[in-house]
């Protein structure tokens, strides 16, 4: 790579400047001297085959050799052995000639045998008839000019990666939470459709048929709301190798017979915070990759984790104290195109129907919400190493003892009076449907504002059900403005992602969209309301119907 900064004007002034310098060097004492008081470049000569016939401290410094071990020995000699097999050496000396001056960037060899990044300059120099006598040689060490660079470009390609996958994952989830939507309204209707269908084998196959399409939508909302990072979380400390063993037996039944699986970890790990299940599911989709990648014929894979210690924020991960799990394969590894696009969403090289392209990119999302990251490592023919890096988890996050079970049937609660609220009619009606179904009154409203209204004018509601994302007033602000006005009414907040703080969201009890009618009558029942009226009566606020 070309360093930008070491061909700027007045660098390149500075070079040829003393490359004139070193070319009229004569016997004067002067000129010596300050060719000897030079340390920043090498400043030699050459006689008319390349051997070295003079030497000065810079050279010493930064090149290693004293002038004793040096000068008499051909200048070739700092050139890899990449450069010596190619001719480049003689091709330097024959460009000085016939140019009148060689110029270039690349790698040389110090006395030690360590690389460095070196500007060089050639003159020729001839006697006043224009025979060669040989040249000045001119070099600057610009290693660490080069390493700066590379690591602005590095950082610079980071950030407008993450930039990039930042706008696909807002656009993702906005696209999901819609989905979701829909899918509350197909799967509610369905199963309320296939409780009233007369027992026709058909009619109901076609139904369950319908409803494992359905299915199947959901869980690619979920995936997609893993990688847009909106996928509702339970972070606790989780012990790594705890999480793995307990995986043995998920992960030998996926991998088959053809794989072997070895785990790699330090017997001392310290927990990281995460959500132990969304965990198990990332690394069972990162195996399943490994294995992909390296059929029909199997291979080998490493589960592996140490702990690292990040002092200055990096792209993507805060200071502090990381786990680094890693899942690495002796497959047929990526090439640099397929790398870069491996975690965007809907990207797969799988044939069609084998894959959807949300496996990386769901592990991605995953980890940045985890407060992480995740990384790939690849080239053709050497494997892959995928690599989740999870903070540390503190004392504070150790997993909280699970509240006892209430004495009752989860699925079955008292009748009761709900308000709905959601902006979307269609789930307004599929949500009054299941709780109607369900044996409970149902008053139905399209908002906020509405919500309150009817508040102050009816005194019979037992819970209010929510949707969080609404105009001008979310879930959440109504369910605050709720407990100020009416603290005796219990609010469920409905989600179809981790749009909520999880602060606020440990105030409030959720329910994850889209949900079944089973989900909403356990969580109904979990909250033990005690009914103070009831009633059989459907009625729809803002629709004119009752």
């Amino acid at each position: 790579m070309s360093v930008a900064a070491g061909r700027d004007g007045e660098f390149k002034g500075n070079m040829e400047q003393s490359g004139r310098l070193a070319a009229s060097l004569s016997e004067d004492g002067r000129y010596r001297l300050l060719v000897e008081a030079v340390t920043d470049y090498a400043i030699y000569m050459l006689d008319p085959s390349g051997v070295i016939s003079s030497w000065n401290p810079g050279a010493q410094r930064f090149k290693g050799y004293t002038a004793d071990e040096i000068i008499g020995q051909h200048f070739s000699r700092f050139y890899t052995d990449e450069d010596r097999a190619s001719g480049l050496p003689a091709r330097a000396l024959e460009t000085a000639v016939r140019e009148g001056k060689f110029e270039s960037e690349g790698w040389r060899v110090r006395k030690d045998g360590t690389r460095f990044w070196a500007y060089v300059i050639i003159d020729p120099i001839r006697e006043s008839g224009g025979e060669l006598v040989g040249f000045a040689k001119i070099t600057r060490d610009l290693t660490e000019r080069r390493e700066a660079q590379e690591k602005l470009e590095r950082t610079r390609e980071a950030l407008l990666q993450s930039q990039k996958m930042e706008a696909i994952g807002q656009l993702t989830g906005g696209v999901a939470h819609d989905f979701n939507n829909l899918l509350m309204a197909v799967l509610g209707s369905l199963e309320l459709m296939r409780k009233r269908l007369p027992d026709d084998p058909k009619v109901l196959g076609l139904l369950d048929n319908a409803m494992q399409g359905a299915q199947r939508g959901t869980a690619l909302t979920k995936r997609m709301l893993a990688f847009a990072r909106r996928q509702e979380l339970k972070q606790e400390a989780v012990d790594i190798p705890n999480l793995v063993r307990g995986m043995a037996d998920l992960l030998r039944r996926s991998l088959g017979a053809t794989v072997t699986l070895e785990t790699r970890f330090p017997l001392m790990l310290d927990p990281v915070l995460a959500d132990a299940s969304q965990l198990e599911m990332a690394l069972l989709n990162l195996t399943v990759n490994a294995r992909d990648a390296m059929m029909p014929n199997g291979g080998h894979i490493v589960i592996s984790a140490r702990e690292e210690t990040i002092p200055a924020r990096e792209v993507g991960l805060a200071p502090g104290a990381y786990v680094r799990l890693a899942v690495s394969d002796s497959g047929t590894g990526m090439d640099a195109a397929t790398l870069r696009r491996a975690t965007e969403p809907f990207f797969t090289t799988k044939e069609p129907g084998k894959g959807t392209g949300l496996g990386l990119s769901m592990v991605h999302g995953l980890a940045e919400q985890f407060g992480g990251r995740f990384g790939l490592q690849s080239r053709l023919g050497e494997g892959t190493v995928a690599e989740l890096w999870l903070p540390v988890a503190s004392k504070a996050s150790e997993p909280e003892t699970p509240p006892p079970r209430r004495d009752h049937d989860a699925g079955k609660s008292q009748p009761l009076v709900v308000l709905a609220v959601d902006d979307d009619a269609l789930v307004l009606t599929n949500t009054a449907a299941m709780l109607e179904d369900l044996g409970h009154t149902c008053r139905a409203v399209l908002s906020a504002a509405e919500a309150l209204e009817f508040l102050k004018t009816d005194d019979t509601i037992d819970l209010v059900i929510t949707d969080q994302v609404m105009a001008r007033m979310t879930g959440l602000q109504l369910a605050d403005a709720i407990h100020r006005q009416w603290p005796q009414i219990p609010v469920l907040l409905a989600t179809g992602y981790a749009e909520i703080e999880p602060e606020a969201a440990a105030q409030v009890p959720t329910l994850a969209k889209p949900f079944t009618q089973a989900e909403l009558a356990a969580q109904i029942a979990r909250l033990a309301i005690r009914p103070r009226n009831g009633g059989q009566i459907l009625k729809f606020r803002g629709h004119g119907t009752e």
